[in-house]
C-alpha cells in the first residue's frame, strides 16, 4: 500500500492516534418523515456498534454544544437561519413563499426539531475543528455531520446547514490551508461553491457524474480567480469497484498533499458510495471505502472525519464503525457483537458485506484519462500558497470541565450514557459537553439577498 511520504504506518500495527468523537444521544430521534431516505437513526446504530466493539473507551467521547445562531451565520444568511429557527410543521402552511425561496419542503422537509437537529450536527463538526485547532486530538469524528449540499441561502439534498463549511472556517483561523475531500457518491457542491474563489481551501470531490443529483462536478470545473485549480472534480460512472476507485484516489490525493501541503484535512465519508446503497450506484466494499480514510490518515495531518449520505442504514453503521476503527488503528472482528440493533444485520451478522457483481462502467481508458487530466491540473499549481495573516480572530475558548464528567470514560463505561431504547435519553454527567464560545466578535452586516454562496472570509484575508 502507498503511504503518505513521511508518515507513520497505519492499520492494526500502526501508531495510535488521539481521537475525539462527537455524539449527541438525541440525534437518532430526529425524523425526516415517512418514506424519506435520510434517517438520523443510522447515527445511533453506528454509536451502538462502537460501544459494543469496545471503541468508545479508546476515544475522548464528547457531546457537542449546539451551534448558536451567530455560529451558523458565519456562512449562512441571517434571514435563512432565522427561517430555520422559526419554521415548524404547524406553521409551514403560512410560509409557502419562504419555503419556496429557501428550497424547503420536499427533499428538505420541515420536521419537529429541525433547527435543533441543525444546531446539533453543526456543533459537532465545529467542535471537532476546535479540538484539532487546540491540538487536543489528532483526529476528530462527527458522523452526524457532512451535510455537503447546503448553500448560503438555501437547503438542498437533505442538507439544511453546511456544517463542513463552518468547520473549515474554524480551521482556517489556525491553518493557512485546509483540504476538503469528499467520497460521497454525490458531488460536494455546497462546499466547492463556498470556497471556489480562494486558494486557502482546496476541494476534491469523487462522485457519480451524468444525469445524477446535484448535476454539478464536471472535471472542467476547477475554481475561479485565485481559486483556479484549487477545486478538483473526479467524475465517475456506475459500478466503480475498490481497485478502480483507489487507482484514482491514491495518486490524486498523494499529489494534492505533496503540492498543497494543508495544515488540516476534512474528509466527508458519505456512505452512499457503498455497494447496495438505496440511492447509490457504486460498488465499493466497506474496506474499499475505508481505504480512503486509511490513506489520508497516513499523512499525519490533523484530520476531521464527517458523515454524509448513506441510505441503506445497516451498511452505513457498518461502514462508519469500521472507519472509526481505522482512525484508532484498531482492526475489528468481522463477527458482529450482540447489541440492541443486532437484528438489522441479519442473516450474516457480520461487519463486512460482499460487493455485487454489477458491471463497472469505468473502463481503464476512462480512468486513465481522468487521472491524467487531474494530474495535469495539479501541475499548474506553482506551490503551496503563502498566506500572510492580518490580525487573526481569537481561538475558540474551551472552558475546563469538572473531572467527574470523565469518570465513565476512565472506567471504560463511556457507552453507559446511551439508552438502549428508542427514546435514547442522555444520562446526566456521562458525556462531556463541548462548549463552543464565539471566535471573537461576529463580523458582517445582515446578508439578506447576498447569496453568492461564498462565506465572509474578511477576518482571514491575506495582506495584499
Amino acid at each position: 500500500m502507498e503511504t503518505g511520504g513521511n508518515s507513520l504506518p497505519s492499520g492494526p500495527d500502526g501508531v495510535k492516534r488521539k481521537v475525539s468523537y462527537f455524539y449527541d444521544p438525541e440525534v437518532g430521534n430526529y425524523y425526516y418523515g415517512q418514506g424519506h431516505p435520510m434517517k438520523p437513526h443510522r447515527i445511533r446504530m453506528t454509536h451502538a456498534l462502537l460501544a459494543h466493539y469496545g471503541l468508545l473507551h479508546q476515544m475522548h467521547v464528547l457531546k457537542p454544544n449546539p451551534a448558536r445562531e451567530k455560529d451558523l451565520c458565519r456562512f449562512h444568511a441571517d434571514d435563512y437561519v432565522s427561517f430555520l429557527r422559526n419554521i415548524t410543521p404547524e406553521t409551514q402552511q403560512d410560509q409557502l413563499r419562504q419555503l419556496k425561496r429557501f428550497n424547503v419542503g420536499e427533499d428538505c422537509p420541515v420536521f419537529d426539531g429541525l433547527y435543533s437537529f441543525c444546531q446539533t450536527y453543526a456543533g459537532g463538526s465545529v467542535g471537532g475543528a476546535v479540538k484539532l485547532n487546540h491540538g487536543h486530538c489528532d483526529i476528530a469524528i462527527n458522523w452526524a455531520g457532512g451535510l455537503h449540499h447546503a448553500k448560503k441561502c438555501e437547503a438542498s439534498g437533505f442538507c439544511y446547514v453546511n456544517d463542513i463549511v463552518l468547520a473549515i472556517l474554524e480551521l482556517l483561523k489556525v491553518h493557512e490551508r485546509v483540504l476538503y475531500v469528499d467520497i460521497d457518491i454525490h458531488h460536494g457542491d455546497g462546499v466547492e461553491e463556498a470556497f471556489y474563489t480562494t486558494d486557502r481551501v482546496m476541494t476534491v470531490s469523487f462522485h457519480k457524474f451524468g444525469d445524477y443529483f446535484p448535476g454539478t462536478g464536471d472535471i472542467r470545473d476547477v475554481g475561479f480567480g485565485k481559486g483556479k485549480y484549487y477545486s478538483l472534480n473526479v467524475p465517475l460512472d456506475d459500478g466503480i469497484d475498490d481497485e478502480s476507485y483507489q487507482s484514482l484516489f491514491k495518486p490524486i490525493m498523494g499529489k494534492v498533499m505533496e503540492l498543497f501541503r494543508p495544515g488540516a484535512v476534512v474528509l466527508q465519508c458519505g456512505a452512499d458510495s457503498l455497494s447496495g446503497d438505496r440511492l447509490g450506484c457504486f460498488n465499493l466494499s466497506i474496506k474499499g471505502h475505508a481505504e480512503c480514510v486509511k490513506f489520508m490518515r497516513t499523512f499525519n495531518v490533523p484530520l476531521l472525519l464527517l458523515g454524509g449520505g448513506g441510505y441503506t442504514i445497516r451498511n452505513v453503521a457498518r461502514c462508519w464503525c469500521y472507519e472509526t476503527g481505522v482512525a484508532l488503528g484498531v482492526e475489528l472482528e468481522d463477527k458482529m457483537p450482540q447489541h440492541e440493533y443486532y437484528e438489522y444485520f441479519g442473516p450474516d451478522y457480520t461487519l463486512h458485506v460482499a460487493p455485487s457483481n454489477m458491471e463497472n462502467k469505468n473502463s481503464r481508458h476512462l480512468l486513465e484519462e481522468i487521472r491524467s487530466k487531474l494530474l495535469d491540473y495539479l501541475s499548474k499549481l506553482q506551490h503551496a500558497p503563502s498566506v500572510q495573516f492580518t490580525e487573526r480572530p481569537p481561538d475558540t475558548e474551551i472552558p475546563e470541565v469538572d473531572e467527574d464528567y470523565d469518570v465513565a470514560e476512565e472506567r471504560g463505561e463511556t457507552d453507559f450514557y446511551m439508552d438502549v431504547d428508542d427514546e435514547c435519553k442522555p444520562l446526566p454527567g456521562r458525556v462531556k459537553s463541548e462548549f463552543l464560545e464565539a471566535e471573537g466578535k461576529h463580523t458582517g452586516d445582515s446578508r439578506e439577498g447576498e447569496c453568492n454562496g461564498e462565506p465572509d472570509l474578511n477576518p482571514l484575508k491575506p495582506i495584499a
